[in-house]
C-alpha cells in the first residue's frame, strides 16, 4: 500500500512541484527569492523546527529533512499527508464551501476524529476560514470565522500528492524547537528557523496557532541556541521582523532587511512590513597548536631588533593561526620592524609590507622586496670613506646628544655616500645598516634621552661605529633571499594605502593606552630622520632631543583608534583579517570584537601571554605590570 502510494505521489510530483498545503501567517513563499541564494551547498540534513506552512521545505525538496512543530494538529496533518494521502483526499472530497458545513466541521474536536479525517479537517478549515487565519482560543479550539470565498480549492489532489512525495522522505516530529535541535542538529546540517515574530503581542503569529506564547525572553533563549548551533558547526538562516531586539541579539551575524507584505491583516494599511534574514554560517574552529610547527630557518636570519612593538616573539602564534587558512598574498599593514612580513615571505607568500615610518619601509625594501641583491663587503667599506661632499648636518645639529663627534662625522659620511648609490636595493641595504648601527650604539636603542645615562657596558656599546655598520651590512646581506614572489615595500599611511584586495591582512597598529604613549617617532626620530634625510619634517629646536613633530595618527585617542579600526575592517572586508592588540590597550576586547563583527561573519579572539621588552611609565622589565595578554583577533 505504501509503495503504491509513494509511486502515485512521485508521478504527480514529476509534473507538479510541491508547494505549501496551508495558508500560513508569516509564511515564507514571498521571501523565497531572498532566502534561497543564501542556502549553503552542500549541507547535511535540512532541519526546520518551526515548520508552519513549510514554504522553504517544499521549495528545497530535501532528501533528508527533519520538520517539526509544537502544534500537534499541524504535525498530524503533515504525517497523514505523508502516510495516508488517499484517505485525506477522500475526506476532503466530502466537504463543501458552505457556511453551514464550515461551522459544523469547526465544532468537531479533532482529537475524536480519525487521524486522516483530522488532517482533512485542518486543511478544509484553513482553505475556507476568513483570510486563511487558522486561530485557536485558550482552550485550543479553532475559532476563526467563515471566509465567504467564492470557489476555494478545498481538495487540490495534485498538490497533495506532490507534497506527500516530499513529506515521505522527511522525519516529522511534534516537539519543542529546543528538543528538536538538541536531538537532531549535527555539524554540517542546515537549520532554518522561522520563529514567532517580534514584537510579541496578543495577535502574534504564534498565538494564532497555539495556546502558548513566545515572549521576548524566549527570543533571547532562541538567540543563545543559535549561538550554540553556530559553534556546533551548523549553517543557520533565521527570519524575524525588523525589530531592534533582533538586531541586538544577532549583531555579530549578517542581517539583511527585506520588504514584505502582511497578507493576513484586516487593515490594508498594515499589510506592509520589513523582515530580516539573518545568516549564521558554521563557526570555523581556530586554535593554537600545543606545539606549533617550527618556522623556516630563513626567519632566524632576519637581523634581531629591540624595535618597540616588534612581534618577533609572537611569530609562531601568528603563523599557527594564519596557516589554518588558504591564502597566497598578505599585507603587513603596520610593518614596524618588518619581521612579520619577512616571516610570511619565508613561508612563500606574496608580501606587501607597509609602514608610515620611512625606516621601516627601508628595512622592507632591503629584505622583503629585495630578492637577490646584496651589498658586497668591499663596497660597504668604501662607504665609510668620504667620497661625496658632506653637509655635516648630523655633526652640527645633534652634537653632544647621541654620539661622539667622530661618530657623527662617520654618520654624515655614510649619509652622503649612500645617497649616491644608484641601485635602489644596495641603497636600502646600506641605509638599513646605518640605521641598525645607530640603534645598536644607543643604550636601549631609543632617542628619547641624551648622553649615556643607560650605558651598562654591553659589548655593542664598546664597538666602534664603523664595526657596527659593517656588522649590520653582513646581517642584512645574510637575510636576502628569493621566495619566487614579487614582494613590495610601501611607505604610506595605512588609512590611505591603495592596493588590490589581498587574501590576508595583518594589522599591528600603534596601541592606544591612557597610561603610555604610542609615539614611535618620539623614540626613533633620529633614525627616522636618517631614512628621510630630514625632508618633510620639522625639527623642534627647543627640545633637548631635537625631535621633530610626530606624524598624525588616528590611533592617538580611544575614539580615533575605534574609528580607524572600523574603516580598516571595512576596507579589507573581503580579506582574512588578523589583528594584534594588547589587553591593556583601548578599544577593549569586547569593543574590538563588536567592530570587527560588523564586517566579518566569523570573529575569534586568541589570547597569548606576552611580556613587553620595555617598561612603561617607570615600570622595569620583569614587573608584573609589563605582563599582559596579546590578543590576536581573527576575522574571516
Amino acid at each position: 500500500m505504501l509503495n503504491s502510494l509513494r509511486n502515485k505521489a512521485e508521478q504527480h510530483q514529476s509534473s507538479v512541484p510541491a508547494r505549501p498545503l496551508l495558508k500560513w501567517a508569516g509564511g515564507k513563499t514571498q521571501m523565497l527569492n531572498e532566502i534561497l541564494p543564501k542556502i549553503p551547498t552542500p549541507y547535511g540534513r535540512y532541519i526546520e523546527p518551526f515548520i508552519g506552512g513549510g514554504a522553504l521545505f517544499f521549495a528545497l525538496n530535501p532528501s533528508d529533512g527533519i520538520i517539526a512543530d509544537s502544534n500537534p494538529e499541524l504535525i498530524n496533518m503533515y504525517r497523514q499527508v505523508a502516510e495516508n494521502v488517499d484517505d485525506v483526499i477522500t475526506y476532503l472530497q466530502t466537504y463543501s464551501n458552505t457556511e453551514e458545513m464550515f461551522y459544523a466541521v469547526r465544532s468537531l474536536d479533532w482529537h475524536e476524529l480519525s487521524l486522516s479525517e483530522a488532517a482533512a479537517r485542518t486543511i478544509y478549515l484553513n482553505k475556507t476560514c476568513f483570510n486563511g487565519l487558522y486561530r485557536v482560543n485558550k482552550k485550543g479550539q479553532f475559532n476563526a470565522p467563515f471566509g465567504r470565498y467564492k470557489n476555494p480549492k478545498i481538495c487540490d489532489i495534485e498538490a497533495l500528492y506532490a507534497a506527500s512525495a516530499v513529506l515521505q522522505r522527511a522525519t516529522i516530529v511534534c516537539a519543542d524547537y529546543l528538543q528538536i535541535l538538541n536531538d537532531y542538529a549535527q555539524p554540517g546540517d542546515f537549520v532554518f528557523l522561522d520563529p514567532p515574530y517580534l514584537p510579541v503581542s496578543e495577535y502574534s503569529d504564534f498565538k494564532r496557532y497555539t495556546k502558548e506564547q513566545f515572549y521576548e525572553e524566549d527570543h533571547v533563549e532562541l538567540a543563545n541556541e543559535v549561538q550554540r548551533l553556530h559553534e556546533l558547526g551548523c549553517y543557520v538562516i533565521l527570519t524575524n521582523s525588523n525589530h531592534p531586539l533582533v538586531h541586538e541579539l544577532y549583531s555579530t551575524f549578517n542581517i539583511d532587511v527585506v520588504q514584505t507584505k502582511r497578507y493576513i491583516s484586516c487593515n490594508g494599511n498594515s499589510r506592509k512590513g520589513e523582515d530580516v534574514i539573518i545568516t549564521i554560517p558554521p563557526k570555523r574552529s581556530i586554535s593554537l597548536s600545543i606545539v606549533p610547527a617550527p618556522l623556516p630557518a630563513q626567519v632566524d636570519k632576519y637581523p634581531s631588533t629591540r624595535y618597540m612593538g616588534s612581534k618577533s616573539k609572537l611569530l609562531l602564534q601568528i603563523w599557527d593561526i594564519a596557516s589554518q587558512f588558504k591564502f597566497d598574498s598578505v599585507v603587513d599593514l603596520f610593518a614596524g620592524s618588518g619581521i612579520v612580513g619577512y616571516m610570511f615571505k619565508a613561508q612563500g607568500k606574496t608580501v606587501i609590507s607597509n609602514d608610515y615610518m620611512a625606516m621601516s619601509a627601508t628595512y622592507a625594501k632591503a629584505m622583503i622586496e629585495n630578492n637577490s641583491v646584496i651589498l658586497p663587503r668591499n663596497e660597504a667599506q668604501k662607504l665609510l670613506i668620504e667620497s661625496q661632499a658632506s653637509d655635516h648636518f648630523v655633526y652640527t645639529t645633534f652634537a653632544g646628544l647621541y654620539f661622539s663627534d667622530h661618530d657623527n662625522e662617520v654618520i654624515d659620511t655614510l649619509r652622503a655616500n649612500i645617497a649616491a648609490i644608484r641601485d635602489p636595493y644596495k641603497r636600502a641595504i646600506a641605509m638599513s645598516a646605518l640605521i641598525r648601527a645607530c640603534i645598536k650604539k644607543r643604550a636601549r636603542g631609543i632617542f628619547t634621552y641624551t648622553g649615556e645615562r643607560y650605558d651598562d657596558g654591553r659589548k655593542d656599546l664598546k664597538k666602534s661605529f664603523e664595526e657596527q655598520f659593517m656588522d649590520a651590512v653582513t646581517a642584512v646581506n645574510s637575510s636576502v633571499f628569493n621566495n619566487g614572489k614579487v614582494n613590495k615595500a610601501k611607505n604610506s599611511d595605512a588609512m590611505q594605502l591603495r592596493i588590490e584586495t589581498p587574501d590576508m591582512v595583518y594589522i599591528d597598529p600603534p596601541y592606544y593606552s591612557p597610561y603610555s604613549d604610542n609615539e614611535y617617532v618620539r623614540r626613533y626620530h633620529f633614525v627616522e630622520g636618517l631614512a628621510r634625510n630630514w625632508e618633510g619634517v620639522e625639527i623642534q629646536q627647543h627640545t633637548q632631543t631635537k625631535k621633530f613633530k610626530s606624524y598624525p595618527t588616528p590611533f592617538s585617542t580611544r575614539k580615533g583608534a575605534a574609528d580607524a579600526f572600523d574603516l580598516l575592517f571595512k576596507k579589507y572586508a573581503s580579506s582574512i583579517i588578523i589583528v594584534s592588540y594588547s589587553s591593556n590597550s583601548l578599544p577593549t576586547l569586547d569593543e574590538m570584537v563588536s567592530i570587527l563583527s560588523k564586517h566579518k561573519e566569523h570573529v575569534e579572539v586568541i589570547p597569548v601571554d606576552y611580556r613587553y621588552s620595555f617598561g612603561n611609565q617607570g615600570n622595569k622589565v620583569g614587573n608584573n605590570k609589563n605582563q599582559v595578554q596579546e590578543y590576536l583577533f581573527v576575522g574571516y
